[in-house]
């Protein structure tokens, strides 16, 4: 086999086979290898390895390449304990070491501050610090949502879908997911062989089941199950797809069986909570908004960073709650409350970090734009007697605004504080935005309000190197950035970064 390019080629072409040495992982946690200057993608592979890979996608100046066959393997690879990672593709680095995963991700947030955030090598070499590791990386997943559907020989399946396909890959027992799920997932499949009830077929909107939502409490070791079901009562058969019409009914009878089902579940130690959601929508979305509970109650509790959840089907709640402990730990230290502080927490969700700081704060105020976490953040502060925190219901980028415009007061998502100068003037501001990062808006307004110090917990480096120089720009310094192992065995790495104004 030879890497030879034909004088006639400007590059390599699909189905070439070629030898290559890894030498670096990229972004998405593939293998880069290079020949004479044209690069290779190449999932599954691992730095340190010799392999054979056929180009799939061929470009001028790279390419991507399937793994045919390690010819001498990385010292940094390791046998996958899942013997279905490589289809699933949900674990993208499960055969990689995992002080070596710890390696990648922390040259990965290393590398987008440097490259992305126009930061220097040295100034970034000062202020990161190393990454929060997680003692045992497996089973720590507290939620998982399995899609139902067929496999090639019409048997019912639960899995997880492959990689931006809608196919699934049949999965017996995810070993990042809890150990009850495998059970879980038995129970309801043999019950829907045992009465004929067929899974949801998203091409033809037909069939019943169509995933299974499974959460656990760490703490209290409750379980929840709730079955998404394209439910279609007597009443609304005519194919009017109206999930209030269709349960109407409240003690409706979702499955056939249903009573047999739920007896089953119900045996399960540690079980709280069944539910059915209706969606009879042809949609993406998984959830329905409608949720009904057929046994015992509609949420269950879990204790996080000293406070106590309580979780329904569509509550957002931290999926690792062993590393987002961590995490939130480590952003209460960097924010350095005495007990006196104004803070803002912006993108709050239910209030996990809000609340935490509310215990060492003189006053917080949290902002989501999903009214269900705010309602929830709201809740949570009342039952564990938190009353120096207030949240409001809006963009974070259109309610801090509103603040320092004056605009403040009961209105348009109702912003309204006890004392409006104090907020003004936040000693401490904490942003966890989504992947795309903070919007321009709120980081204008935010070095508007001149805080001595802001706390910025990211799940995306790349977002948080541009908006660290657009903060660092605005009059504040980097001093501290550190990256968390959220997730194990994937390319996801958490982070919080500490920046103080320049006074």
């Amino acid at each position: 086999m030879s890497n030879k390019k034909n004088s006639t080629d400007t590059c390599y072409k699909k189905d070439d086979l070629l030898t290559v040495d890894i030498t670096d992982i990229g972004n998405d946690g593939e293998g880069i290898g290079k020949i004479e200057g044209y690069t290779l993608f190449i999932k599954d592979a691992v730095i340190g390895d010799k392999v054979i890979a056929k180009i799939m996608k061929a470009k001028k100046n790279y390419a991507y390449a399937h793994l045919e066959k390690v010819v001498e393997p990385s010292a940094y690879r390791q046998e996958a304990p899942c013997q279905i990672s490589r289809k699933c593709g949900g674990c993208q680095i499960q055969n990689m070491a995992y002080e070596k995963q710890l390696d990648f991700k922390q040259n990965k947030v290393r590398n987008n501050l440097i490259r992305l955030g126009g930061f220097s090598e040295q100034f970034v070499d000062g202020i990161m610090e190393p990454i929060i590791k997680m003692d045992d990386p497996w089973r720590y997943r507290n939620k998982a949502q399995y899609p139902i559907g067929r496999d090639k020989s019409g048997k019912i399946t639960a899995g997880f879908y492959a990689g931006r396909t809608h196919d699934i890959i049949p999965v017996e027992d995810c070993l990042i997911g809890t150990s009850e799920n495998k059970e879980i997932l038995e129970i309801i499949i043999a019950h829907m062989e045992k009465h004929g009830i067929d899974p949801y077929d998203e091409k033809t909107g037909k069939g019943l089941v169509r995933h299974v939502l499974i959460r656990k409490g760490f703490s209290s070791g409750e379980i929840m199950v709730c079955l998404v079901v394209n439910y279609i009562n007597s009443k609304n058969a005519s194919g009017n797809h109206n999930p209030k019409a269709a349960s109407s009914e409240k003690a409706a009878e979702y499955i056939k069986g249903q009573s047999e089902l739920i007896g089953a579940l119900s045996m399960i130690p540690g079980m709280k909570s069944i539910s059915f959601s209706i969606n009879t929508e042809k949609t993406n979305v998984i959830m329905g908004v409608e949720i009904h509970t057929v046994w015992g109650e509609d949420t269950i509790s879990d204790t996080l960073c000293g406070l106590e959840f309580k979780i329904s089907p569509l509550s957002f709640y931290q999926v690792n709650p062993v590393q987002t402990h961590k995490l939130y730990a480590q952003a209460i230290e960097y924010a350095g409350l005495s007990g006196k502080e104004i803070v803002w927490d912006l993108y709050c969700g239910i209030g996990t970090i809000t609340l935490s700081m509310a215990k060492a704060a003189g006053h917080v105020y949290g902002v989501e734009v999903i009214p269900d976490a705010i309602r929830d953040a709201k809740d949570n502060a009342i039952r564990n007697n938190i009353t120096n925190a207030d949240f409001f219901c809006g963009k974070a980028e259109e309610v801090l605004p509103a603040f320092y415009d004056g605009k403040s007061g009961k209105g348009n998502g109702e912003y309204e504080v006890i004392d409006r100068d104090a907020a003004l003037h936040p000693d401490v501001i904490v942003v966890d935005p989504p992947r795309k990062g903070c919007d321009e808006k709120c980081l204008d307004t935010m070095l508007k309000m001149k805080p001595d110090r802001i706390v910025y917990v990211s799940c995306d480096s790349a977002t948080l190197a541009r908006d660290l120089r657009i903060l660092s720009d605005g009059g504040y310094v980097v001093e501290k950035v550190r990256p968390c192992d959220m997730f194990p065995h994937t390319v996801h790495v958490e982070n919080v970064a500490l920046l103080r104004r320049i006074h």
